[in-house]
């Protein structure tokens, strides 16, 4: 999986935030992270898949897998949904 280009993690005033940058200049695209989406945030930056998602998530938290995978997949389909993630190529 991949970000779009054009949004930045910033810290403010102790929350966590993604904001469009350039062309992207939308409000409906500026969203605030709790700290499991700032991991996996990170993680998407440098092209993490699902399970590299998961890996994170229970490295950190003590959760099941399958709760992680639930939470992973749900923070991927809210992003999906809001347009944060280049869709997938046909190769």
């Amino acid at each position: 999986m991949k970000l779009k280009q054009g949004f930045i993690m910033r810290e403010i005033a102790g929350e966590t935030i993604v904001v469009p940058s350039g062309d992207e200049l939308k409000l409906n695209m500026m969203i605030t992270l709790n700290d499991t989406g700032k991991l996996l945030w990170k993680k998407l930056e440098v092209g993490a898949d699902m399970d590299e998602l998961v890996q994170a998530m229970l490295a950190k938290y003590d959760v099941e897998e399958q709760t992680a995978r639930s939470g992973a997949e749900a923070f991927v389909a809210k992003l999906q949904e809001r347009g944060f993630l280049e869709e997938a190529s046909n190769v």
